[in-house]
């Protein structure tokens, strides 16, 4: 097989808005599929191990390497990685980049090791600073331990399948690396119905489960490593000058990336401070219905976008540059703002249909619904987050994202404490949500007075479609939701049934307002 060729030429056809809607399409899609069997993995561990105190503990044991996958995996080190190996495909040959993915590969893997053992040696301090509330329970706090020792290896593994990840993307395959997650949803699924019942108790069995599937969603990617013959063999050189260059880079992207994840993990180590069991479960639960729309639309839409603004800076092709960010933002804005609006309206049947069955009660809905209409407040904002932020990375701007997402950790901080105690757990999602439209905001006029971003005429005239078309598929879903009282007394086959007729028509609409219009598919091709 012959090497792949550098990125030297046609940089307006990789990155043109019609190519780039083709791949976001290919991303999304695949997507889909893993987020509807974690919909599935969710309704599975709702009805196994509803709202109690061993779901606490694992949701918890989960989110921590979860949050370190995200600041390493699909935060700080992709954005960093990608515009420097953008750079290496532009100016130099295969056996270079390949000389570049070693010595990234031997860096990378011996961090990720040494963080490793020590998350794993240190899972008791760390059960006691992530879950504070955890201390004066016994039993749930060595459940935590216990399970953060199993799990915590998965952001060695992770981390090394998101390193492949980018590659792949790096040369347009964007599938395998959003199938990938899939595997994960499986075998917890596997795990929670097979498996969990050998345990004495059984949530251990889905710590168990998220090892293990770590080590087969790196696995997959190899052999398409393999044929771009770039099989990441570590070769280790802490004074590489490509190593340096994204350390460079990823020091503060490591944060600037992850505010949002960290405002998460703030949101569930306070909720753990709240008296009585569930507040991390509900906030969880809520947390997971809006990843469908973030990790379908907002990571597909970035996921494409971050290598082809890399390539169009290093062509110093201004004006497409901002063409391709405002692309990006319109995506962004006719998908965010319908499922932000759908959430608050459907939040009820949304959670009733899927979560709603065995161990999570009747009582268990009302918490939950109150907590993701809070989330859906800032979805648009963590969509946008995702494009914006790459107008940053993908022209080696690390640190004024760094200031922005200052500002918008301390401002959650100070609205959780404001929040927390009228509002209990729904008022950590209420402040992560404020705080994450501050960052869009900040960004975005950043990225304007930069001049890097140029507005084209027919804003003004687009937000008008939009906001005319969400209003007119609210109508319609108010008018034809029966009300939660009905949703509770169907069977699961009922509520799944009108769920789906719901939502269909609720996008017909919507999409049948945008084309009378004006709006039209052609319009996000350029």
């Amino acid at each position: 097989m012959s090497a792949p060729s550098p990125v030297v030429s046609d940089t307006h056809e990789e990155g043109s808005p019609k190519n780039l809607l083709r791949s976001s399409v290919v991303t999304s899609g695949s997507t889909l599929l893993s987020r509807i069997l974690g919909l599935a993995r969710e309704t599975v561990f709702a009805a196994l191990f509803g709202d109690g105190a061993a779901a606490d503990a694992f949701f918890i044991a989960f989110r921590i390497p979860n949050l370190l996958r995200r600041l390493f995996a699909e935060g700080a080190f992709s954005q960093a990685f990608v515009p420097v190996l953008a750079e290496y495909r532009a100016k130099g040959d295969h056996a270079q980049i390949h000389d570049f993915v070693r010595h990234v590969s031997g860096a990378l893997g011996t961090a990720l090791l040494l963080i490793t053992v020590l998350g794993v040696i240190l899972a008791p301090w760390l059960s006691g600073l992530f879950a504070p509330g955890f201390i004066g329970n016994t039993a749930k706090f060595e459940l935590l331990v216990a399970m953060l020792q199993v799990t915590f290896p998965y952001i060695l593994l992770i981390s090394l399948t998101g390193f492949a990840g980018a590659i792949l993307n790096s040369y347009g395959n964007f599938a395998v690396p959003a199938l990938t997650p899939v595997i994960l949803n499986v075998v917890l699924i596997v795990a929670a119905l097979a498996v969990s019942p050998l345990f004495s108790e059984p949530t251990m069995a889905l710590a168990w489960g998220v090892l293990i599937a770590g080590f087969l969603q790196f696995g997959v990617q190899l052999p398409f490593l393999r044929g771009l013959r770039l099989m990441p063999w570590p070769r280790l050189d802490w004074k590489h000058s490509g190593v340096n260059r994204v350390l460079g880079l990823m020091v503060p992207v490591l944060f600037s990336v992850s505010v949002g994840q960290i405002n998460l993990l703030l949101d569930s180590v306070l909720a753990t401070s709240i008296q009585g069991d569930g507040n991390v479960s509900w906030l969880y639960y809520s947390d997971r219905l809006m990843e469908l729309p973030l990790g379908m639309f907002a990571v597909g839409i970035a996921t494409v976008i971050l290598p082809a603004l890399s390539r169009i800076h290093n062509a110093k092709e201004v004006t497409q540059f901002s063409d391709t960010l405002q692309w990006g933002l319109r995506c962004v804005l006719v998908l965010g703002i319908p499922a932000s609006a759908a959430f608050l309206v459907l939040a009820d049947p949304l959670i009733v249909t899927l979560f709603q069955y065995g161990a999570f009660g009747v009582d268990a809905v009302a918490p939950t619904r109150r907590s993701l209409q809070a989330y859906s407040i800032g979805l648009v904002g963590f969509m946008a987050i995702k494009v914006l932020a790459s107008g940053y990375f993908s022209r080696q701007d690390t640190r004024t994202p760094v200031r922005y997402g200052v500002v918008s950790m301390v401002s959650n901080m100070a609205l959780n404490l404001l929040f927390i105690l009228p509002l209990a757990h729904v008022g950590l999602a209420l402040a992560t949500s404020l705080s994450a439209l501050l960052n869009a905001g900040l960004l975005l006029r950043g990225l304007v007075q930069r001049q890097v971003l140029n507005w084209r005429a027919g804003w003004v005239a687009f937000l008008l479609k939009l906001t005319l078309a969400t209003v007119a598929m609210v109508v319609v879903l108010l008018l034809i939701d029966p009300g939660l009282e009905t949703w509770l007394v169907w069977r699961a086959s009922m509520r799944v049934l009108w769920l789906l007729l719901i939502c269909g028509g609720g996008a017909l609409v919507y999409g049948g307002v945008l084309l009378a219009c004006g709006v039209r598919l052609r319009d996000f091709r350029g």
